[in-house]
């Protein structure tokens, strides 16, 4: 079947679009072809480097009363997203003897009622007809359309059906697991009862990680995406984001520091593991217990979450980090800076819980330590990319 056409998975991120040619296995598996191309916006002729959204509670407001208002500035700054995707996918295409191509996308942002657009934007420009403008842009091109791009997709989402698809997934094979996955952005997804579950279905008593907030006022994001762990050591140290940019400080230069002694970067690492250690223990008790109010919320207005849900009782079979967090666990396995610190935070977390009972806390702590087995450092890197492109193949499938 991958050889009628080309299956294209799209992940437009925060600061580029990274595309891949996907492989169909079979039915149900899937996996990276060879063909990969990727664009920065900021390599697009028309891109604002001074752009800034509109006010969230604007953008809501809009979005609800059916009124959305683009301003001209992300009129422009939109075609410059449009046409690093539009870039990427031709790049593709021509690297292949076949141009028939089907193509899945994920983006960030709520999406319009069609899912064909983008409503809600918190960094960066709305675009209300994403796909019917990208399908203009590629109309006169080489690319035949096996049929018209499905809708937006949530990247978050896509990690999870990336790990439940991918020959490589870490869903494939367990009936409970949990994703975090943390680049730019951070990235939720969540297998129950084994099927994936969209976030927004269970909104009523599972919250987003970027909805939560720390003790220090901060959205756990700050903690688990690569951005936020980087711009940590920025406060900390004293160095602008830009300077550290500029000198290829990212999160591996950073764990160096640490391990040189240097404090910022070895403080740097102790709130990172001990908010996400407290992060996973709140999906493990969350599950298991129900809603435990472990953090406040970054919208003061959100509503309560309920204690209540039909997967009471259960546990994780595993817990996958993925992405660039991901990487940073692989790399810091068995070491006193990361992995130990995450591991004795999140084992004392469980140990002293007085909502988990002891057959739980045994299971996920046997000898008191949580069991390294139950963590899984996702094979996907691109995870959000191949989820694009598997659903809408399985969208074409099923049509």
């Amino acid at each position: 079947m991958e050889n009628y056409f080309l299956l294209i998975g799209i992940d437009g991120g925060a600061t580029k679009v990274s595309g891949w040619s996907i492989v169909v296995e079979d039915e149900n598996t899937f996996s990276f072809g060879e063909l990969h191309a990727e664009k920065l916006y900021n390599e697009i002729d028309g891109y604002i480097e001074s752009f800034k959204s509109i006010d969230i509670t604007e953008q809501l407001a809009q979005f609800k009363n059916n009124n959305i208002k683009l301003t001209e500035e992300e009129i422009q700054h939109g075609k410059t997203y449009i046409e690093a995707a539009a870039q990427v996918i031709e790049q593709i295409v021509a690297k292949s003897s076949v141009k028939k191509a089907l193509i899945g996308i994920g983006m960030p942002g709520l999406k319009t009622s069609d899912l064909r657009g983008i409503a809600v934007m918190a960094n960066g420009p709305r675009m209300i007809d994403f796909c019917r403008d990208l399908e203009n842009r590629l109309a006169g091109s080489e690319i035949q359309f096996v049929s018209p791009i499905v809708g937006l997709g949530s990247d978050a989402f896509y990690c999870g059906m990336g790990e439940e698809y991918a020959r490589e997934g870490r869903f494939r094979y367990v009936e409970n697991s949990y994703y975090i996955g943390g680049g730019t952005g951070v990235a939720d997804a969540l297998k129950l009862d084994g099927s994936l579950v969209k976030l927004d279905d269970i909104k009523s008593w599972f919250a987003k990680t970027w909805e939560m907030k720390s003790g220090e006022d901060n959205s756990l994001e700050k903690y688990a995406s690569a951005k936020g762990i980087q711009s940590i050591y920025s406060d900390l140290s004293g160095i602008s984001l830009n300077d550290l940019n500029s000198n290829g400080i990212y999160l591996p230069q950073i764990r160096e520091k640490a391990i040189q002694g240097n404090k910022a970067a070895l403080e740097t690492y102790n709130k990172m593991t001990y908010y996400i250690a407290l992060l996973l223990y709140e999906r493990i008790s969350t599950l298991n217990a129900g809603w435990q109010n472990l953090f406040s919320f970054v919208n003061p207005n959100k509503p309560r979450l309920s204690s209540n849900h039909r997967y009471l009782g259960k546990v994780f079979d595993s817990i996958v980090i993925g992405q660039r967090l991901g990487d940073l666990f692989r790399s810091s396995k068995g070491d006193e800076i990361v992995w130990k610190p995450f591991f004795k935070y999140l084992s004392e977390m469980i140990e002293k819980s007085d909502v988990l009972n002891e057959e739980v806390k045994g299971y996920y702590c046997p000898d008191g330590k949580f069991s390294e087995d139950l963590l899984q450092i996702s094979n996907l890197r691109e995870a959000p990319a191949i989820g694009a492109g598997i659903d809408a193949y399985l969208a074409w499938r099923n049509r």
